[in-house]
């Protein structure tokens, strides 16, 4: 059998709330969830997920609702509604003994999944460029980021999607006057990407990925941890994220990629794909590539 016959376009339907997903599923063995960040879809975890899938793993990953090619529905922008979304592909595809791996906003629909459902037929997590734990600038946060940022975020949207996107990658991806981790290419694949997603869902998403406090759910972290985070990442700093994760569960596996940007599932494919396999317990090498 092929590793790559379960590869298809399915949707399904959460009944919790009424919302139908494209799911990739790819593979077989453990089951390991990829969940996407902010503005993406599920296909920025391809190259990634070929090589879990060729080390011996079951891998499945999702257009969040309102983004690539899942429905665009009104409303259901909260980390409470994600969480029961991933609930939902978790269910349907008879999943047990999951590792999670959440990249960017995609961070916080593990932390609230462990919380709202126990952590429910997971074996461990991986927080890559995470958001967790808190993002905002608050009184008992001081050292978050200022609302006004992303206030300017929503407004540059709501002007010129094409224009803030097109902008916004090159931090995302640390690409400067002499740094190009990344090509002009994938700048502009990336921004159509996200060009196909809801501006609703858009919009609503930066508020749930800037305003959602996941301190709370730190203490439902019972299983296995490990956060990798790049040490020059502006889209969402180290400091506040990694760091605390850190902080807050000691025995979380902490992974720092000196002097990466935001995006390292394209700057550092590799190596990613490399430290979750380390951290999955596969032998597998991928030095070869």
């Amino acid at each position: 059998m092929s590793l790559y016959e379960n590869e298809y376009k399915t949707t399904l339907e959460n009944t919790k709330n009424k919302a139908k997903l494209y799911v990739k599923d790819w593979g077989q063995g453990e089951p390991v969830v990829l969940i996407h960040g902010w503005p993406l879809s599920s296909d920025s975890w391809d190259w990634i997920a070929i090589k879990l899938v060729e080390a011996g793993y079951r891998v499945i990953s999702y257009d969040r609702r309102g983004f690539g090619r899942s429905e665009q529905t009104w409303s259901g922008y909260d980390y409470d509604t994600f969480a029961d979304d991933l609930r939902g592909v978790i269910e349907d595809k008879q999943l047990s003994n999951v590792t999670l791996v959440g990249f960017s906003m995609g961070g916080g629909e593990i932390a609230r999944y462990l919380s709202r459902y126990q952590a429910k037929d997971i074996k461990q997590v991986a927080l890559i460029s995470s958001v967790v734990p808190f993002l905002l600038k608050t009184d008992d946060h001081p050292e978050g980021v200022d609302g006004s940022v992303f206030q300017g975020m929503i407004e540059g949207i709501l002007d010129e999607r094409p224009k803030f996107f097109n902008d916004f990658f090159k931090d995302f991806y640390g690409v400067s006057l002499l740094s190009h981790a990344v090509s002009d290419e994938f700048i502009k694949w990336n921004t159509q990407v996200a060009m196909q997603a809801s501006l609703k869902a858009t919009v609503d998403c930066v508020r749930a990925f800037a305003y959602t406090d996941f301190r709370p759910d730190l203490a439902a972290f019972t299983v296995p941890v490990l956060v990798i985070h790049g040490t020059a990442d502006k889209t969402v700093p180290i400091g506040i994220t990694a760091h605390a994760v850190k902080k807050a569960i000691p025995s979380a596996i902490l992974i720092e990629y000196e002097g990466e940007p935001h995006g390292v599932l394209a700057t550092q494919q590799v190596r990613v794909a490399q430290d979750l396999l380390d951290f999955l317990g596969a032998t597998h090498s991928l030095d070869r590539f």
